[in-house]
Parts: C-alpha cells; structure tokens; sequence
C-alpha cells in the first residue's frame, strides 16, 4: 500500500536549533487536538539560500516558524508582509496561502506584549534593548507602542545606539526595564551573560530575558540576587506560538 503524503506539514527554520522548544510543542499540540496527520520538523539550515529547498522540497510546508538568525534575512523570500511584519522588519511566523504565497507575519512581538504585561507591575518609562537582532525589532516595536522610551545597547553601536561600557550608574539609575535579546547564556552557554554592570542592579529594576534555556539565565540571576524583578521568554514563547496556530488556522 502506498502511505498517503503527508500535507499537513510545519516546521521551523533556523540554525542550530536541536536545542528548540517549538518542534516539542507543536507535536504536543497536534496530539492533544488529535491532528493524527499533522507532524512539526525542524528545518536546520546553514545559510538562508537553502531556505529554497524548504518550501520547494515535498511535502510542502503549510506554515513555518522562523527563529535566529533567519527574522529579518528571510524577508527577501517572502510574496506579502503583514503591517506589523513590515514595520518590524523581522518575519517569525510564515502562512502558505492557496496559491502556494508566502505570507509573512511577526507574532513575537504580540508574545512580548503579553507576556511583560502580565509580569510587570506598572508601565515601563525608560527601557535599554541588549541586542539589535531580529527580536529585538519586536521588542522596540512594543516600546513604541507603549510610549516607553529606550535605547539599544550593542557592541558595535551606530547612531543613537549605546556601547556596553557606556552604561554607567547613572544611566541605570534612570531604567525601569532591561531586555535581553542577545543570545547571551542560552544552553549550553549557560554562564555567558550581557556585559552590564550588574553592582548597579535594584529593586527598581525589571530584567526580561527573551531566552527560556535554561528557565533562569545568569542575566536573569544577576538581577534576582540584587532584588530586581524578573521573567523569562517562555510565556513570550508560548503567547507567540499560539499566534502562529491561529494564523496557520486561519
């Protein structure tokens, strides 16, 4: 008997991904909503040109996700961008329409919005961004919205960014929120962290951590020890998965 081709397949593109949470949720998800057909692969590419090869390569993928370092690059492949995704410039979630399209949307930032909402006690008025990658996009696109001033902190800054050694006391002073959007301390590099003068770290502070591996990075404990709120991207995470099978669903 011929096995019947299975169309109804997702995955994730991105670079060294062994490590991701996605393919192991997304299998949970189609087995307790009894999508028997329905399989999430993990698209591990070393370089953007063989993302060709993955939406070409049978059985064609109705949806994929895309993480590190793939957001922004795989803009160029995409047919159509949602608003949000053109303003971010930064792709994580792609839908195939019934004309075989790509379509790309930006669902992290709809998953950093939620999650900080729910962690932080009062709006954040000033904010610094480590990382200037494709998630970091998201998060600015939030602050935006938010009317949370920021700035973000790189270690090769242009115009209006900061260099890492230029934060100061006095600076930190001035920041409600912190954000980590490098992959600083993601497993295995558990003890890897953002060059900031953590001694300046309070209660005043909230550090988020868009890394979820391990549950508490050393970003994360630095800030904890000195009495700083804190949150991981694992809801982050979830929030913005479930934008993602929404979309798909659509």
């Amino acid at each position: 008997m011929i096995k019947k081709e299975l169309i109804n397949q997702f995955g994730l593109v991105g670079k060294n991904i062994d490590y991701s949470f996605s393919r192991e949720y997304f299998t949970s998800k189609f087995k307790s909503e009894k999508k028997v057909d329905y399989r999430y692969v993990n698209y591990d590419i070393r370089s953007i040109e063989k993302f060709k090869e993955v939406i070409t390569r049978k059985p064609i993928p109705r949806g994929l996700n895309v993480t590190t370092p793939y957001k922004k690059e795989v803009i160029s492949y995409i047919d159509k961008l949602s608003k949000e995704a053109k303003a971010i410039e930064a792709v994580n979630t792609i839908v195939f329409d019934q004309n075989k399209k790509l379509i790309g949307y930006n669902t992290d930032y709809i998953g950093f919005e939620k999650s900080l909402f729910e962690s932080i006690e009062k709006k954040p008025k000033k904010a610094i961004i480590l990382g200037t990658g494709g998630a970091s996009a998201a998060v600015k696109f939030v602050l935006d919205k938010m009317g949370c001033k920021f700035k973000f902190v790189s270690r090769n800054p242009k115009e209006n960014q900061l260099a890492y050694d230029k934060i100061t006391k006095e600076y930190l002073d001035e920041i409600d929120l912190i954000v980590n959007t490098t992959p600083l301390g993601t497993y295995p590099g558990v003890n890897n962290a953002p060059s900031i003068p953590y001694e300046y770290i309070n209660s005043r502070h909230f550090l988020f951590d868009l890394i979820y591996n391990p549950s508490e990075t050393r970003f994360l404990k630095e800030g904890r020890q000195r009495g700083a709120k804190t949150t991981n991207g694992y809801k982050m995470l979830v929030y913005q998965a479930e934008e993602s099978w929404k979309l798909w669903n659509h």
